[in-house]
This record gives structure tokens, C-alpha cells and sequence, in this order.
């Protein structure tokens, strides 16, 4: 991911634009900081003065993200930076969180993984705009290939309707047009998710990321969805902050900080369910069950 990203960002500012990586890396359970330090695997975009790269730990945050992701993502648009990239965890079905933050979802696979044949990552795939499918260079080229083949032949598989599409690869012929269903969404284009096959580390196929990356930008923009999208956005952002702001108000509050210690440990040594054990930690909180 920090070869692909680097990558695309260095192409972008090539094009004269600012650039920000917010890369969000698993937590360090001894010191609660980033494991992988992603700055460092991206030293050429690092010393580029028009490019910012912020890693930061998930600390335990769900959905590939950290806590604070949006925020981030709105201090580097008020700084400037045109383009705002999210490196998630990459950890497969639970990574749909960051379709709600962003205004265009890519996933990036590996040919032969066997993802595309199991669907393992189905939740990520019901939410995807893009599907890019590295390393198609070498003797990887062609099973990159077939790769993004058998991701189309997924994607009509969860598809509920039938429209036209056109995996992007590095031989069209190769893969011919398959059909894909809509409905991935609410504020989302209505257009199916492109496929598309690159080498980030030749440098190959990058800029037709991008290029695909804008067009549907662009649709999204012109077709009024784009305001729509992150309506829809702000109004999860609502909630999830709520849900946060709860949980951690209960796990703070003096009356469950009492019981807390005793009720799970009932619960390890099996002597009341976690049923049970959440309704007195909010009946101490005030919330009746």
C-alpha cells in the first residue's frame, strides 16, 4: 500500500498539487503507538515540501480508521492540500468505515491472493468505487489480470441488477465486459466500480488510477451526488460521535467504574452472563434495559 500510495501521490504532485497521507497503521499494545511508521516506507514523497504524511495508531478503532481521521482530513483541506489519501489498516471486511469519510473508495488487491475467488472481503467489496489490482508487472502481469477478471465476475455476483462493466487493465482484450448490479449506496454514483491493474513499483498504470479516481470525482460532482455524499457523511459523523461520546461516558462513570471490576469478573469465571453483566452496568449508568 505505501509503494502504491507513494506512487500516486509523487504523480500528483508532478501535476502541482498538495498532497496529504493520513496512513493508519495497527496499535502497538505496549506503547499505543503505529507498529509500521509509514513514513519511512514512503521516503521519496516525505522529502517533497508540497507533500504531508501523518501516520497515526488505530488505538483500537474499528473499521481500518483512527478515532480522529475526519478531523485530520479537515484540518489538511483548510491547510491547502489538495488531495487527502487514507492509507487504512488493511485488515479486509471491517475496512467499510472509510467509505463513509471519503469521496472515492479504492481497495487495493493482489493478484493470487484468492480473495477474489472466496470473496472473503465481500463487506469491502459492496462498497468499493475502484478496484485496483498491483504488482501487474512481470511474470505477475498476467495473473494480475486474471485477477481483475475474477474481481468482476465477484462484483456480478453481489450484484441485484445488471449494468454494464469494463474492467481496466493493462490488455482490454484479455478481459472482456461483464455485468454488475447498482445500488451500493445511498448518495453513491450510480456508475459500477472500475477495475484496473497497475505496478506501483515500475510506475505503471498509476496515472489511470488516478484518471478514473477524478472521473468519477467529477461525476459525482457534476450530478449534484457529490454534495449529497457527504451530507450523508456528516450525518453518520453525527452518530458516531455520539456513540463514542456514550461509551465513553459509561466506561467513566463513577457508578459503573465500581462495578466494573467485580462484573467482569463474574463474567471470565462464568458466574452471570455478559447479558446480565451489561443491564447493572447501565442501570449504574441511569439507563434502564
Amino acid at each position: 500500500k505505501s509503494t502504491f500510495i507513494e506512487a500516486l501521490g509523487m504523480h500528483l504532485i508532478h501535476q502541482g498539487k498538495k498532497v496529504a497521507v493520513l496512513a493508519v497503521d495497527p496499535t502497538s499494545g505496549i506503547s499505543g503507538g503505529s507498529i509500521l511508521g509509514d513514513k519511512t516506507r514512503m521516503s521519496q514523497l516525505a522529502t517533497q515540501a508540497n507533500a504531508y504524511i501523518r501516520p497515526s495508531p488505530s488505538a483500537g478503532t474499528t473499521g481500518g480508521v483512527a478515532r480522529k481521521t475526519r478531523e485530520c482530513m479537515l484540518l489538511c483541506e483548510a491547510a491547502g492540500y489538495d488531495v487527502v489519501l487514507i492509507e487504512t489498516v488493511g485488515v479486509g471486511q471491517s475496512e467499510t468505515m472509510v467509505a463513509n469519510i471519503t469521496d472515492c473508495f479504492v481497495a487495493l488487491m493482489l493478484p493470487g491472493a484468492g480473495d477474489e475467488l472466496q470473496a472473503i472481503k465481500r463487506g469491502l467489496l459492496e462498497f468499493v468505487d475502484v478496484i485496483v489490482v498491483n504488482k501487474a508487472d512481470g511474470p505477475n502481469r498476467t495473473a494480475a489480470e486474471m485477477a481483475a477478471h475474477q474481481y468482476a465476475l465477484v462484483l456480478k455476483s453481489l450484484a441485484g441488477h445488471h449494468t454494464a462493466l469494463l474492467p481496466v487493465a493493462e490488455n482490454r482484450a484479455a478481459i472482456p465486459p461483464l455485468p454488475l448490479g447498482e445500488g451500493r449506496g445511498e448518495g453513491d454514483s450510480d456508475q459500477p466500480p472500475d477495475v484496473l491493474t497497475c505496478s506501483a513499483l515500475n510506475n505503471l498504470g498509476v496515472d489511470r488510477v488516478w484518471t478514473t479516481v477524478k472521473q468519477r470525482y467529477d461525476r459525482l460532482k457534476s450530478a449534484g451526488q457529490l454534495h449529497s455524499r457527504r451530507c450523508q457523511q456528516n450525518l453518520r459523523w453525527l452518530w458516531s460521535t455520539v456513540d463514542d461520546r456514550l461509551q465513553q461516558a459509561v466506561r467513566t462513570h463513577p457508578g459503573v467504574h465500581a462495578l466494573r471490576g467485580e462484573l467482569e469478573s463474574k463474567v471470565l469465571q462464568g458466574e452471570t452472563t455478559p447479558e446480565a453483566a451489561a443491564r447493572q452496568i447501565l442501570a449504574a449508568f441511569g439507563i434502564s434495559w
